[in-house]
């Protein structure tokens, strides 16, 4: 395993708790009506613990998720069908799937161009022609502030007490983002501290699109938020739609 993948091994069991007081299920909605749509499989990269599988899968998409995190799938809730692999060479056949999903802003993770490149082109491959690929980008990243051993969240987590402890620190050269996170959890008296770090690479939705068009892939929409409006370079998220080419 790699680094970055023992990383969100580590942020597994604290996913879910700090996306529920952040981010919610806000998105959710917009990835069930687009996936609703597809007449066929549709597959979701990185889908961790399922936070937007499962909705999908309830509503009656064919979803299969997948992800390179053991103990993130471990976490998923059953309903839907859950596989361990490398979304840079996924494990499916030629167009097994009409759609393609990779929501917030999870293609960002790969922080070495060559990753990206690969994943999409492993994308173009699994999707059938006139499929559909739907991404979201978030732009917000390079905008966050460095700072040191800031409080972000308090609240319980079963029968713990956790704080997230935060670091930020910037590589503008390279438009990376790496977040140091430390999630202390009290049960009691006794304290426990979890730490790792995750790195996020900011890609814009320009260079995002010629990307997409080199593997095939023709732009068909660009929204700026969860609810279809019109994508500026100030939106509060970046969504892209492509077709896979006839």
């Amino acid at each position: 395993m790699t680094k970055a993948a023992d990383s969100w091994d580590n942020y597994a069991r604290f996913y879910d708790w700090e996306n529920g007081r952040t981010m919610g299920r806000r998105d959710v909605p917009f990835w069930t009506r687009l996936a609703r749509r597809s007449r066929g499989s549709v597959l979701e990269l990185g889908c961790g613990t399922g936070r937007v599988s499962l909705p999908l899968a309830k509503a009656g998409v064919d979803l299969v998720g997948i992800d390179r995190s053991a103990a993130m799938l471990q976490r998923a809730a059953r309903g839907f069908i859950r596989v361990r692999g490398d979304i840079r060479a996924l494990p499916f056949g030629d167009g097994a799937f009409e759609m393609v999903i990779a929501p917030y802003g999870v293609l960002q993770s790969l922080v070495q161009p060559r990753d990206l490149a690969a994943t999409l082109a492993s994308v173009a491959r699994v999707i059938a022609r006139g499929g559909t690929f739907g991404l979201e980008l978030m732009p917000d990243v390079p905008k966050w502030k460095e700072y040191r051993n800031r409080v972000q969240l308090r609240g319980r987590a079963g029968s713990s007490h956790v704080t997230l402890i935060e670091s930020v620190r910037q590589d503008r050269r390279r438009r990376l983002t790496t977040f140091e996170q430390c999630y202390v959890e009290r049960r009691g008296a006794r304290a426990r501290e979890h730490r790792f770090e995750l790195t996020f690479r900011t890609v814009t939705v320009p260079e995002m699109s010629r990307q997409l068009e080199r593997v095939g892939f023709a732009v068909a929409s660009r929204y700026g938020d969860y609810n279809g409006g019109r994508w500026r370079a100030d939106a509060d998220t970046w969504i892209i739609l492509a077709r896979r080419g006839r």
